[in-house]
């Protein structure tokens, strides 16, 4: 797949917003490469990330992801070429990033839990020229290569700690990606991210230089960040939350992201050495927020934002404790942020999830399935439009033909209210549309595993839903029905998803096997009835044995 087949698979937008977006500031003339080198010379000595293992300054990123990107041209990549992404929370992710945004090159930020399933469809959609991937992670290395075999665009197998570049003069390097940048047009996408998926592999999402570090930047800016605030970052930083709320976020001002790792106690314990001043709690590490190992952490802190599920009284309180500001966050790799401004009361920060960042961000409430706006503190569709909002899925005409309003306004599947507190428009978000579980971050599209389970000859129909998890929010049951009277083990169950090369995440944690499913008097599954029967059943085993349920 050459570059030239994406002609029409991209979504411009409408030239009329494209212009009053460059004309309010609300997009950049300028790429994410100079963005990030304009930062660096700015604040050449200060540090701008540490893991648990080394600090590196503006001057020295700027420098390395320069190498790098010469290294990567000088192996024949070519900007707008896609670059699959397969990497964790380490500085060499960092560099990875920017080096090939500075060579032209496309992240396509997967998740390192992908497997075959996924990474070979999204691979072959976008054309993928490379494949990153993170040496720390048992397997993936030998993974990619096997993947590498026959596929029709995949040249190279890149490995994130490996020195690419690193015997080139770094002149030459600055030189060369200043020759690059002036090729990049503002438009042209930076980045593809994944969407949580409603239906099959995940959407593909493009986002542009001109939006997406300001995008990351309002962020920084609604937090009242500086080159003094020092960033903390828990969950997997190639997600659109890690980019936007973390990576870009933090640089776009000249802060300090500290890059931690999903382990609750050692990214508590960086947080504390490094004296954190803020950070994003994914609902993932709710209950850890409130374990004694937070104490360690909170000393410096400032800004705790909480995101992904209901805050409760006592979590919020919990983090409030010595004077610390809680507030909440909702976002989408499609695009658009609602935080919580720093001056609304507690009862706002508490109970929705804020106000767009953006004062060109528009919302409306819809009625599901109409283009009927609903009255205030009524629930509906929560439907977005503004420049950080993508105008549709990259090569997925048919999706984008329901995913969007007559007028542009993207449909998220997240049903919200508007609630007035003090004469403000806060946003709550009270459910979904989407049957999608969301497993401490990481989203799983139900009929996707219902498609890939049926093809189990044991299966003869099945229905998967959430059911709730007290430390990732949601795990995945699946009610199944037997096609010969005989009840497959789990153990089957996985060997099977494993065969069909499905990422393990996906995998069902508690099986329900039943005689027929449940049907609502249209002849559709009762899924409502499903989620309601497993959720007594886990209050049940948790009150009786408070082990561990889910595996049965």
């Amino acid at each position: 797949m050459s570059r030239s087949d994406w002609d029409g698979r991209l979504v411009p937008y409408p030239s009329d917003r494209a212009d009053a977006y460059r004309s309010s500031g609300a997009w950049s003339t300028l790429t994410t490469g100079r963005r990030l080198h304009g930062v660096a010379v700015r604040f050449p000595d200060r540090p701008a990330v540490i893991t648990a293992d080394a600090t590196i300054t503006y001057a020295e990123l700027d420098r390395r992801t320069d190498l790098l990107a010469a290294g990567l041209a000088e192996r024949g990549l070519r900007p707008r070429d896609p670059v699959l992404f397969q990497l964790t929370n380490r500085l060499d992710t960092v560099v990875a990033w920017y080096g090939s945004i500075k060579a032209g090159v496309i992240p396509v930020a997967t998740l390192a839990a992908h497997r075959g399933h996924e990474i070979g469809q999204i691979s072959r959609k976008v054309g993928a020229v490379a494949h990153f991937v993170d040496s720390s992670v048992v397997g993936l290395v030998e993974f990619a290569r096997n993947h590498a075999v026959g596929h029709p665009t995949i040249q190279h197998v890149l490995v994130a700690d490996e020195p690419i570049g690193a015997d080139i003069d770094p002149g030459s390097a600055r030189t060369l990606v200043e020759r690059i940048d002036r090729g990049i047009d503002p438009a042209d996408v930076v980045a593809f991210q994944l969407s949580g998926g409603t239906t099959g592999v995940p959407k593909v999402i493009p986002r542009i230089h001109a939006e997406y570090w300001n995008n990351a930047q309002l962020y920084a800016q609604r937090l009242g960040w500086d080159e003094n605030t020092v960033v903390a970052h828990l969950i997997p930083i190639v997600h659109n939350a890690g980019i936007s709320c973390g990576l870009h976020a933090a640089h776009s001002v000249g802060a300090c992201l500290v890059l931690a790792t999903p382990d609750a106690p050692s990214a508590f314990q960086l947080m504390a050495q490094s004296r954190a001043t803020d950070v994003l709690i994914g609902h993932g590490h709710y209950q850890a927020v409130q374990s004694p190992s937070f104490e360690q952490a909170r000393t410096h802190l400032r800004h705790v934002v909480l995101s992904g599920a209901k805050v409760s009284p006592d979590l919020f309180e919990h983090v409030q404790a010595g004077g610390v500001w809680a507030g909440q966050l909702f976002g989408m790799a499609e695009g658009m942020f609602l935080a919580s401004p720093p001056d609304s009361p507690a009862e706002a920060r508490q109970t929705t999830v804020g106000t767009p960042i953006s004062v060109h961000d528009d919302i409306r409430i819809l009625e599901p399935g109409t283009e009927d706006v609903v009255a205030d503190g009524t629930i509906g569709e929560l439907c977005c439009r503004g420049p950080y909002t993508i105008v549709g899925y990259f090569d997925a005409p048919d999706h984008n033909r329901t995913a969007f309003t007559s007028d542009g306004f993207y449909r998220t599947g997240d049903l919200a209210a508007i609630s007035l507190i003090d004469g403000v428009r806060y946003v709550s978000i009270e459910g979904r549309i989407k049957d999608v579980i969301n497993r401490g971050g990481e989203k799983i599209n139900a009929e996707e595993l219902e498609a890939l389970l049926i093809l189990h000859s044991g299966i003869a129909s099945v229905a998967v839903v959430a059911m709730p998890d007290p430390r990732l929010g949601e795990k995945t049951c699946a009610y199944l029905v037997s096609a010969d009277g005989e009840r497959l083990s789990i153990e089957e169950v996985r060997d099977h998803l494993a065969r069909l090369g499905v990422a393990k995440y996906k995998w069902p944690e508690r099986l329900e096997w039943i005689d027929e499913l449940p049907r609502s008097n249209v002849g559709k599954v009762d899924k409502r009835l499903l989620r309601t029967d497993i959720a007594t059943k886990v209050t049940a085993d948790l009150a009786v044995s408070g082990e561990n349920y889910a595996t049965r």
